[in-house]
């Protein structure tokens, strides 16, 4: 798990493909501390399983459904990536629970600047609008986020200056993709209402059998 609380903003080296899938070359500095062979990395919101560790640069393994699912497939040598390690059990939530699973790409379609922050606004794939709320939580490029304002194809962000200088959002312009990934207890919440009404529980069961 992650909280969305980006660690630092890494550099793609390479991106080499490989059929259908890639193999993605990073420069970083942080996230490597601690991260050897197997261990998860957060990139841009997608959790990647280092399978080469470097003190300053790691390397990972994307596989087609994350290739379709997601931006990284796009990414070129240069570019900036938000980089997180996973929360250790018993740190802090800074942000919310975010599985590095992303469910969606969306497109910035607008930004307008504030005295000290930016409304930005981004489209909502129809697939996903009803798990977004107002002032719900939502991860883009995998940063954790308060909804402002949800509509049917779009919602609202409001990023702080530090989201701004720390994060790929503050470099993002209309027209680029973004990843998204949905609160994942909104997805819970809606599989078990919609099994509840034609499914007993166990316990149910057998308690009426016991009567």
């Amino acid at each position: 798990m992650f909280t969305g609380i980006v660690e630092e903003l890494g550099e793609v080296v390479a991106l080499d493909h490989h059929g259908d899938s890639a193999r993605l070359r990073l420069r970083a500095d942080t996230v490597t501390q601690g991260s050897g062979h197997g261990a998860s990395i957060a990139v841009n919101g997608v959790c990647l399983t280092v399978v080469e560790p470097g003190e300053h640069a790691f390397t990972a393994d994307v596989m087609a459904e994350t290739l379709k699912r997601s931006t990284l497939g796009g990414l070129a040598p240069g570019d900036r990536v938000n980089l997180e390690r996973p929360v250790a059990l018993g740190g802090r939530l800074g942000g919310h629970l975010v599985q590095g699973h992303v469910d969606g790409v969306a497109t910035l379609l607008d930004r307008t600047p504030g005295d000290a922050w930016e409304s930005v606004t981004i489209s909502l794939p129809a697939g996903l609008a009803r798990y977004v709320v107002d002032k719900g939580s939502i991860t883009v490029d995998g940063v954790s986020l308060t909804v402002v304002e949800a509509g049917a194809d779009r919602f609202t962000l409001g990023l702080i200056p530090t989201t701004l200088a720390l994060t790929t959002l503050g470099r993002k312009q209309p027209g680029d993709p973004v990843n998204l990934e949905v609160d994942v207890l909104a997805k819970y919440v809606e599989r078990l209402l919609a099994h509840g009404a034609t499914t007993a529980h166990p316990y149910d069961t057998a308690q009426e059998s016991a009567r």
